[in-house]
């Protein structure tokens, strides 16, 4: 009995936020994680890797040691371990610790360009960060409700983007201005549609540059069109009930009402009575 409740305090800290032992976890969780990849980005520059070489090596292994802590704990408290350990957010968790344990198997020098590839997962640790942002679930279910429309209109964009590219092809080709061929032509089209504009291909005649002109012009009516239906989606799901950070210790999935009982995906109870 003591250490179920022992697991049940362990898991009200480690996976809710709502209590403050949730929250100063969760801050200091994401401290630690910004710290880790910001070590990662300085570790790759030889010029401070050389400065700092030991200490960025003993700053690792503080983060490897603190996450593979907050791991094992995450699958202790969970009823069905395996559950969590094959979510999203428990694959990315895994990514984040195996790359420093592997270097132990792959300690010789002909490895050395594997480990700096396993090393380099350590940046992974970032996708960390979405479990703490509350408003990311509003984001993502907008992306999830408007994914039809999106699809329709990538699709629609894809088609603009080959018509433009094979009518500039057919209005610059064989001007030795870079117009070779229709895939050419294509990704000069999405570069201009895009609006990033690299130069590399540029159009030579009065046609092609008045038809340059106008596929910039559309692009930037074009680069509206997600951002609205992105939006219209949120802000109809601004007025969607309340949720809370509890997590189902069966399944490891959040998102419930406030008054929730049961878990709306598995039927697991929430609050297991003591």
């Amino acid at each position: 009995m003591a250490n179920r409740r022992l697991r049940d305090r362990i898991h009200e800290i480690v996976f809710e936020a709502d209590t403050p032992t949730g929250k100063l976890f969760d801050i200091s969780l994401l401290i630690l994680i910004v710290l880790s990849v910001i070590t990662v980005m300085l570790e790759s520059s030889d010029e401070w890797n050389e400065a700092y070489h030991n200490f960025f090596i003993i700053l690792e292994w503080i983060f490897t040691i603190v996450f593979t802590i907050e791991y094992l704990l995450r699958l202790w408290v969970t009823i069905r371990p395996w559950k969590y350990a094959l979510s999203f957010y428990g694959i990315i968790d895994l990514i984040a610790i195996l790359p420093s344990y592997l270097s132990f198997f792959l300690a010789g020098t002909q490895y050395f360009v594997i480990i700096r590839v396993f090393r380099l997962l350590r940046v992974f640790r970032i996708f960390k960060l979405g479990k703490f942002l509350t408003e990311g679930d509003q984001l993502r279910r907008a992306l999830i409700a408007s994914r039809n429309k999106i699809t329709v209109f990538l699709f629609a964009v894809t088609l603009l983007v080959v018509l433009i590219g094979s009518v500039m092809y057919l209005v610059e080709g064989g001007s030795n201005t870079g117009f070779s061929s229709i895939p050419k032509s294509v990704y000069w089209a999405i570069v201009t549609l895009t609006t990033v504009g690299y130069g590399d291909i540029t159009p030579q005649t009065s046609i092609g540059q008045f038809l340059s002109a106008v596929v910039m012009i559309l692009g930037y009516a074009i680069i509206a069109v997600p951002t609205g239906i992105v939006t219209n989606e949120m802000i109809g799901n601004s007025g969607a009930k309340f949720t809370n950070t509890q997590v189902c210790r069966y399944c490891t999935r959040e998102g419930h009402a406030n008054d929730a009982i049961y878990c709306k995906y598995c039927g697991g109870r929430l609050n297991e009575e003591a």
